[in-house]
């Protein structure tokens, strides 16, 4: 028995599922979870020794590669002076105004500490700016944990085969509409059905909780249309694509404004951080500017805001870090189409920039629908010989490849070479 699998028998007597994010469990591909020691750069060390080129990064924080050094003085020197206050400090200014002075559509912001916290508070404040109710999401895009969004939701539910979350009356989920991600009809005769009640329409404008799924081209400025059209606000969920696709996130990368954006992940570079901001007049509803409460004890605490403020002026200062990461996912994700042809093999590969996934299906994978024709059984045994390896990947057919400015060139061709091999 591996260090990993006693962690684990330990871990399932005193933990739910022996893991604190079911995103960790290794269930649905029928292994013990590897529990790690460190890491750094494109490698993580489990506890038996074993090194692995990581292409989780944390589910995406680590954009820079684990255990950057200037992260991690930053960290340092923060921490010198204490690891929270529960107190206003001169580094949430900082994060605040270096955010609100280069993201256009960010003239305000607040900080939380989780990416789920950020989703929660945005669409608070989008129904007390409207005055509506409703809220439209789409299938199989996940924003966190809370109650109104668990419904149709992608990432660990969709994994295990769960649409919904015990636990969450009906009566928490009554004002969430469903729409088709990629399907504006869907969005618009929704917008008819509520008689004009919607608050705001959220999205992943990258879906990559359901594997990554691109907006086809004229979504997102479909759906700012629409909301304009409805007086409806509408929300980018960029907790994964915020500080990734390019350093205004998928907003910029797309050239679509929303109202409100939340932010996660990178913002905090591996801290539990995360944020949502706008408009002035939307974000100036919130307490104790108005009428709609939001709090946190540990929200902007010093440490995670030296984290995540080293990250973001180091992805400002150095953008070149977004074109090496544009060139390595055209490297391993067009390398990866490239394999299939040659091999005529019908799995789908879908990418944006450095996000990416297989999906093991010959349907094109636009929406939650088409995404769940995957073949789970044929992604287990791809990602059991991968991980035997020393690849490092999601333990779930509906998660993304997240590439790092730390993964070598090396690194993604033996990862071809691996992919090569194994079909």
């Amino acid at each position: 028995m591996t260090r990993s699998e006693e962690l684990f028998q330990r871990a399932v007597k005193r933990i739910p599922g022996g893991v604190n994010s079911p995103v960790r469990a290794f269930g649905s591909v029928d292994e013990a979870p590897r529990f790690i020691q460190g890491a750094v750069g494109s490698k993580i060390f489990d506890v038996d020794g074993n090194a692995y080129t990581d292409y989780i990064g944390s589910w995406g924080p680590m954009i820079l590669g684990h255990n950057d050094e200037r992260i991690k003085e930053a960290v340092i020197r923060a921490s010198e002076n204490g690891l929270s206050f529960g107190c206003a400090t001169e580094r949430e200014v900082e994060m605040a105004e270096f955010i609100c002075q280069r993201i256009p559509h960010v003239e305000m912001i607040r900080m939380v500490n989780s990416g789920t916290e950020a989703v929660m508070s945005a669409i608070r404040t989008a129904r007390g700016y409207t005055g509506k109710n409703k809220i439209i999401k789409f299938a199989g895009c996940y924003h966190g944990h809370t109650d109104a969004m668990l419904v149709s939701a992608g990432s660990g539910v969709m994994t295990s085969g769960v649409p919904d979350s015990a636990g969450v009356p009906k009566g928490c989920t009554q004002d969430t509409m469903i729409a088709v991600y990629n399907d504006l009809d869907s969005v618009e005769k929704l917008m008819a059905e509520s008689q004009d009640q919607v608050a705001a329409v959220i999205v992943e404008p990258v879906a990559a909780n359901m594997g990554v799924v691109p907006p086809e081209d004229g979504f997102l400025q479909g759906l700012r249309d629409l909301c304009d059209k409805h007086k409806a606000l509408l929300i980018f969920d960029e907790v994964i694509t915020g500080f990734r696709l390019r350093f205004g996130g998928a907003a910029e990368y797309y050239g679509v404004t929303p109202d409100v954006v939340t932010y996660g992940k990178i913002i905090g570079a591996g801290m539990p951080v995360g944020a949502y901001g706008g408009r002035k007049e939307i974000m100036e509803m919130v307490a104790p500017s108005g009428p709609v409460y939001q709090a946190g004890t540990l929200s902007g605490n010093p440490i995670a805001m030296a984290a995540g403020l080293a990250q973001l002026k180091i992805l400002w200062e150095d953008q070149d870090i977004y074109k090496r990461l544009f060139q390595k996912g055209e490297i391993l994700f067009e390398g990866i189409r490239k394999i299939f042809v040659e091999k005529e093999i019908g799995n789908q590969v879908n990418a944006v920039a450095s996000l990416g996934s297989i999906f093991f299906t010959e349907t094109p994978v636009r929406d939650y629908q088409s995404a769940k024709t995957s073949d789970t059984a044929a992604f287990s045994k791809y990602f059991e010989y991968m991980l035997e390896h020393g690849v490092h990947l999601a333990p779930s057919q509906f998660e993304a490849i997240f590439l790092s400015d730390a993964h070598t060139e090396e690194d993604i061709h033996q990862f071809l070479e691996l992919i090569n091999n194994y079909f």
